[in-house]
């Protein structure tokens, strides 16, 4: 399953929990796990009916509850879940154009990677304190210096 798009409901339809289900390529008990979370229906209507306006705010307070941001000094751990500072102190700054690129580090907890993209510009902004070591780039395919000895032979005759 992919993500859910809310704009595909329609602000002025109403949708009964099977037709949300299919619109949005989830299955009917998910919807109906939304319904016990919180999600706004139709009151007195059998079927459940739920408004298209009143699902993409829902669901947009949902997705906004669920933010979690920075603060300074610190990259997102996947597998912890929060923001966490960087082990040893020390980042990497791998750039990914002359603009912007991403941080590097291991979390301080459980010694896996993590990363955040910022604009090179603000890096001191976002990690005050912290030794921040740039490397260069990977050269582009077209720079490449040696040819890749990986290449098809024709048969020979």
């Amino acid at each position: 399953m992919g993500r859910v798009n809310p704009r595909l409901a329609k602000l002025h339809r109403s949708y009964d929990v099977a037709e949300l289900a299919q619109l949005l390529g989830v299955h009917k008990h998910t919807v109906r796990g939304w319904l016990r979370a919180g999600l706004p229906v139709v009151d007195g209507t059998r079927p459940v009916l739920i408004h298209g306006d009143e699902f993409q705010t829902w669901w947009a307070k949902r997705t906004k509850a669920k933010k979690c941001p920075l603060k300074p000094g610190q990259l997102y751990c996947v597998k912890c879940r929060e923001g966490k500072r960087p082990a040893l102190e020390t980042v990497e700054y791998v750039p990914l154009n002359v603009t912007t690129g991403n941080l590097k580090a291991m979390c301080e907890t459980c010694d896996s990677m993590m990363h955040r993209r910022v604009r090179r510009t603000a890096i001191t902004a976002v990690m005050p304190k912290i030794d921040v070591q740039i490397t260069q780039a990977r050269p582009s395919i077209g720079v490449r210096t040696m040819p890749s000895l990986n290449t098809d032979k024709l048969a020979e005759d």
